[in-house]
């Protein structure tokens, strides 16, 4: 993942993590367990923000992989291989 601090951010914005967000921010106060947090923290090599962005758009993405999973078989695709690689 790109690190979302490089880039322009939403004007008027003071957060230098917001870049890459969109025009909407929302602050929340979340309570999490200490040993969780600091474990993906670790492992994400971030801030505690990032890394709720980084948690938050992977459930994103899972999501979204799940709902194409769910058309298997159902779509069909005619697709000439060689035709695809020219």
């Amino acid at each position: 993942m790109d690190d979302p601090r490089v880039g322009s951010r939403p004007a008027n914005c003071p957060y230098p993590y917001a870049v890459g967000v969109g025009d909407r921010l929302r602050k929340i106060t979340v309570n999490v367990p200490a040993e969780v947090l600091e474990n993906a923290t670790r492992a994400t090599g971030k801030g505690v923000t990032l890394t709720v962005i980084e948690g938050l758009r992977e459930l994103e993405r899972g999501a979204r992989r799940s709902s194409l999973r769910a058309l298997r078989g159902k779509v069909r695709l005619e697709l000439d291989l060689e035709e695809t690689r020219r």
